[in-house]
């Protein structure tokens, strides 16, 4: 961790995850209660997640651009267009014209603008650190998301409550700005074999040739044990976007805005420890982690359900998502180590479209149910994807016995093939 601290392009864009991650919290948390407090209703909150998710699911067309240009100034250019959208619902909330509906227009535009930046900085990870650094590379990085969320999740719901959702939009641009300026002063070196002018021969090659490297991308995660773990990301993800959707609703039934970034704040927190763990726990086999885990955490999530006291529903909702924090970290350092480096960004941003195709389907869903059946009833029954991952990894007779990264033979999983 010290030979990362020393690097000064990891630190650079360590520090710009820190601080667009610090103005994302507080988005999150002003959108999805802007649009319940405007509309009234879960319906809405769901059909907000299901226009902000969609975007995710089209990150695989975003990949191949993050193979071919130029990381650093997509990184910026991402940046500074996100500060721009976010700027509009304040100045249509001081022209009199803020409704659900501008909220919902620009939540789903700004969503797919940030589609580029986390293909470009998976991409940019293995070029400016050592491969026996990817791992701890990665733990760090899901440290800063998770940890700045837990801290600004807690404070949204206070920060909404007292000065309104809107102000967390003013402060979200500024964020932007600051991160689109560390981004423009950090070094991001081309890709290995890569001069600059095949770079540029990329950026200018035709349309097929897109289409060419994009089906490479999904030619590769078809051949490979990813095709398999996509399956219960499918499981998570759903339940995930329909508990998102009437997390609004549900806290406001506890509390108010309070419960709501509270609950946020538990949720990031397990995801934060988790990511703590990742390092310490790459040794244990995948197939371990992921049926421990998911099995532990479901049941953690279903108790804290039906547990009133606000507390101990937040400590149980907190440990419900330490199995995901820390499969989050060794999965990608998995896809990092063993995916080739010229398919690293098309191949991650397949991976993520695949995986995150069921969370706005969820969202609109559970949005419906939530009016229909309760929000109680509706977060309940997503606790039980979580004991679906156990059933599914133990039903599979390939992913039953999957190691550990480091002991983990790619050829055997179809990775590490050019």
């Amino acid at each position: 961790m010290k030979s990362l601290i020393r690097n000064t392009a990891f630190r650079r864009l360590f520090v710009g995850r820190l601080v667009t991650n610090a103005g994302d919290s507080l988005y999150y948390v002003a959108a999805m209660w802007l649009v319940y407090d405007l509309g009234g209703s879960a319906f809405y909150t769901g059909l907000a997640g299901f226009l902000t998710l969609v975007p995710t699911t089209l990150q695989f067309l975003t990949g191949p651009f993050a193979d071919r240009w130029d990381l650093r100034r997509l990184l910026v250019g991402t940046q500074v267009l996100q500060a721009a959208l976010v700027l509009i619902i304040p100045v249509a909330a001081m022209t009199g014209w803020l409704s659900v509906t501008v909220v919902l227009v620009v939540m789903p535009l700004a969503a797919m603008v940030s589609q580029f930046v986390y293909p470009a900085q998976n991409a940019a990870l293995p070029r400016i650190v050592q491969e026996e650094e990817i791992v701890d590379a990665n733990s760090a990085f899901s440290f800063a998301y998770q940890g700045v969320d837990t801290a600004f999740s807690s404070l949204g719901g206070v920060l909404v409550a007292l000065f309104g959702a809107v102000s967390l939009y003013l402060i979200d641009s500024v964020t932007f700005i600051l991160t689109a300026l560390i981004f423009a002063v950090t070094r991001i070196p081309d890709a290995e074999s890569e001069t600059n002018q095949e770079n540029t021969d990329r950026v200018t090659s035709t349309f097929s040739d897109y289409v060419e490297k994009l089906r490479e991308g999904i030619e590769y995660i078809r051949g490979t044990i990813l095709i398999l773990t996509l399956g219960a990301s499918v499981i998570v993800n759903f339940m995930i976007g329909a508990m998102m959707a009437v997390l609004p609703a549900f806290a406001a039934s506890r509390g108010g805005s309070e419960t709501y970034g509270i609950l946020l704040a538990a949720m990031t927190a397990g995801l934060l420890i988790g990511a703590l763990m990742a390092s310490p726990l790459k040794q244990v086999s995948l197939s371990r982690l992921n049926i421990i885990g998911f099995s532990l955490g479901g049941f953690a999530w279903l108790t804290a359900v039906y547990v009133q006291w606000l507390p101990v529903t937040a400590v149980l909702f907190c440990f419900a998502w330490v199995p995901v924090g820390v499969t989050n970290v060794v999965f990608m350092a998995m896809t990092q180590t063993y995916v080739p480096e010229r398919l690293l960004g098309r191949v991650t941003s397949v991976n993520v479209s695949a995986s995150a195709a069921a969370m706005p389907v969820g969202s609109l869903l559970g949005g419906v149910a939530g009016d229909a059946i309760g929000s109680t009833v509706v977060v309940g029954v997503t606790g039980v994807g979580f004991l679906f991952v156990t059933l599914y990894w133990l039903s599979h007779p390939l992913l039953r016995y999957v190691p550990s990264v480091e002991k983990l033979d790619p050829s055997e999983y179809g990775l590490g093939q050019l």
